[in-house]
């Protein structure tokens, strides 16, 4: 039960959205409402107003253009994970996707909630990461495209702005010889990734790795790119022993969580688990 009082907006394009933010300090922004409600419920959040996103058509739009796949901040996790072009050119976000929470879940939660949200055991940083995928955001002085490697500061912590409200995230489309592949470690109840990984390898003509690109939910404070893994996996034919030795510097440099799902050596291991099996199937996908 909510019990503080508390106005409700529901404007109809996102300019007139980010104009009630402004108005009061204490305003907070609402799509699929599974991060906001229950913390009002249980008082840790009282804003004074809420602005509902839900009628602005815009926001729940998967266009492809310029070799960018634009998806709007309202999309749902369902909708991202059975839309065509998403599981042919960007599979590894597709998982993700499709691993959120559960059914009622992913048929009312959004990605644009989700990357404000934050969560640091969230499934769509990662692909978010592994994809260079940029965040589209509007605030009262226009846009402001925030790449994912800075977009993500700590837990719940974000570079977008108190006044500024997410409207698209762009992934650039899969070039040829690219797969990729999101892997998970969910808690058990609340299906969140006590690890995730997501893998976005391109291969050249011979099958040897081009490029490589990993992002991690999950292990740390915030979802993080694990660039030591990608530079050790470059270059190599992909066998075996190039995963494995990739997959072993996926935790590089990082200080991980702790907690009564898994002590921070437990997540570290399921990391390397989880990567080289990321790895593999992006492996196997893009020589396919």
């Amino acid at each position: 039960m909510i019990t503080h009082p508390f106005t409700y907006q529901a404007p109809s394009t996102i300019e007139e959205a980010v104009r009630e933010l402004g108005r009061n300090g204490e305003s907070k922004v609402i799509a699929g409402g599974h991060s906001l409600l229950p913390l009002m419920k249980l008082g840790l959040a009282q804003p004074e107003a809420l602005i509902d996103l839900r009628r602005i058509a815009s926001l729940r739009e998967i266009r492809t253009e310029d070799g960018v796949i634009a998806i709007g901040a309202l999309t749902t996790h369902r909708d991202i994970a059975h839309d065509p072009t998403v599981r042919a050119k960007l599979a590894a976000l597709a998982e993700a996707a499709s691993a959120v929470g559960d059914l009622q879940v992913r048929a009312r939660g959004t990605i644009g909630g989700s990357l404000a949200h934050a969560d640091p055991a969230a499934d769509e940083p990662a692909p978010a990461l592994a994809f260079g995928a940029t965040i589209r955001a509007i605030g009262p002085k226009g846009r402001r495209d925030i790449k994912a490697t800075e977009y993500f500061k700590g837990t719940f912590e974000t570079a977008l702005a108190e006044n500024e409200i997410i409207a698209e995230v762009r992934f650039p489309a899969s070039a040829g010889r690219t797969g990729s592949a999101y892997a998970k470690f969910a808690h058990p109840a609340s299906g969140f990734a006590i690890t995730g990984v997501a893998a976005v390898v391109t291969v050249k003509a011979d099958g040897s790795v081009e490029r490589a690109a990993i992002g991690v939910t999950g292990a740390a404070a915030a979802a993080y790119r694990a660039t030591a893994a990608e530079k050790v996996l470059a270059g190599t034919n992909g066998d075996a022993k190039a995963i494995a030795a990739a997959a072993a510097k996926a935790t590089e440099g990082i200080t991980a969580l702790s907690d009564l799902a898994a002590s921070s050596d437990y997540r570290k291991h399921l990391v390397t688990v989880y990567a080289k099996r990321a790895i593999e199937r992006a492996l196997s996908r893009a020589k396919a």
